[in-house]
């Protein structure tokens, strides 16, 4: 598979001057193999297409954004519709009110819901409900969890004032006596912990909750009068029809959500209970874009299509189907892979490269043959994700085993 990148690199180039230190956020290239297309010139389901035309079977998915596949029909057509006679205007339409009381009917522990755009909006709103609800300070967070680049939560400490993590006490993911540590440290001021529903840091192995775990947590807000606020913002709507820990029989308090809740339209959600009614009534949470009303028909549009379609079900299949062809493929070169996480949310390593050489290998190698997978953030699988599409990607890693065997043997 011929692979150019001359547009690419004149890109690459004027993106330096344009931009502060070239392309920034998740796309940078000193974050990934520069053999990693920065700029996308369209997308098609499952499929993107650089500026040089290299086309790409994607597990990005718009880093999870696109739930169903890139351009599902039935979102578009009912964004388009809505945004051809209202979309970001004076006040929202009447959808606003209709996709509030759809999150409440699916989220078991949901009375009430608020909009915004991105991810990190729906998590600090939670934050300022907890803390306006308990009128307390303290927020309980995971070690390395990202909950978003506000500078109460943004993993990169420049531009921050101590101040901004000054009510903060950190725990270890899944450690319960970790856990009972921090809440004591806390003592009378916890306002919230704050939990994702498994643990999906970047640059490390998944881990997946223990129902130990998730219960505690549970208790221990129940016990000191705190918020538990679920961050689902990456895994909402891939796993249930709601927050993801009711899978464990373990319901929020309060819970962000983004990325899959319109396949690609920019929205996020902030779900709570009565018992934090009142502390989110108080706060003042607004942006100029957060009325606009073509992401509520697109979501609105997206959940019929979950409802409808059995999407939560073959998220599951092809992940499966993945991880197995991975696996079954990395034995036959000799090698062990290491897949953590669920499969819809794929992260795959290899036992025995400590430094990640072989891991950053492969991947430079996959993305040439036109498979865009990630070396170290979680992976995603959509609803365009067939077993055909399963099948072609197995077919493009196998030349990447067979580049990895000849370099590292």
């Amino acid at each position: 598979m011929t692979h150019t990148f001359n547009n690419e690199l004149a890109l690459r180039q004027r993106a330096k001057l344009a931009f502060p230190n070239g392309v920034y956020g998740h796309q940078s290239i000193a974050r990934l193999s520069p053999d990693y297309p920065q700029f996308i010139a369209r997308t098609q389901g499952a499929r993107l297409w650089d500026t040089d035309n290299n086309e790409y079977i994607d597990y990005m998915c718009g880093y999870g954004t696109n739930l169903l596949g890139y351009h599902h029909p039935k979102v578009d057509e009912a964004a388009s519709k809505q945004q051809a006679i209202a979309d970001a205007a004076t006040g929202p339409s009447p959808l606003m009110l209709e996709l509030a009381e759809k999150f409440n009917d699916i989220c078991e522990h949901a009375d009430w819901s608020m909009f915004a755009k991105n991810g990190n909006d729906a998590t600090t709103i939670c934050v300022m409900t907890a803390r306006a609800q308990t009128t307390k300070n303290t927020i309980l967070i995971a070690e390395g969890a990202y909950h978003g680049s506000s500078g109460w939560c943004t993993p990169q400490p420049s531009g921050v004032a101590p101040g901004d993590r000054q009510h903060q006490i950190s725990y270890t993911y899944n450690d319960v006596q970790s856990l009972l540590d921090a809440v004591n440290q806390a003592g009378d001021d916890l306002a919230a912990i704050i939990v994702t529903p498994f643990k999906h840091n970047a640059f490390t192995d998944q881990e997946l909750p223990t129902q130990d775990f998730a219960n505690t947590v549970r208790r221990l807000c129940d016990t000191h009068d705190a918020a538990l606020i679920l961050d689902d913002v990456r895994c909402a709507l891939r796993f249930t029809l709601g927050s993801t820990w009711e899978t464990l029989g373990v319901l929020p308090d309060l819970c962000a959500m983004s990325k899959s809740v319109a396949n690609g339209y920019a929205l996020s959600v902030v779900t709570g209970n009565n018992r934090f009614r009142d502390g989110a009534s108080k706060i003042y949470a607004t942006g100029s874009f957060w009325f606009a009303s073509a992401s509520f028909a697109a979501s609105l549009a997206t959940i019929k299509v979950i409802e409808e379609e059995s999407t939560i079900d073959l998220l599951q299949q092809s992940g499966d189907r993945l991880r197995s062809g991975m696996q079954t493929q990395a034995a036959g070169f000799g090698y062990s892979l290491r897949q953590t996480g669920p499969s819809q949310m794929p992260l795959i390593a290899f036992d025995d490269d400590p430094k990640s050489a072989m891991c950053n290998f492969f991947f430079s190698e996959v993305v040439k043959r036109g498979v865009y997978m990630h070396p170290w953030h979680n992976m995603f699988i959509s609803g365009a994700h067939t077993a055909e599409i399963i099948d072609e990607t197995l077919i493009r890693t196998e030349g990447a085993f067979v580049a990895l065997k000849k370099k590292f043997g």
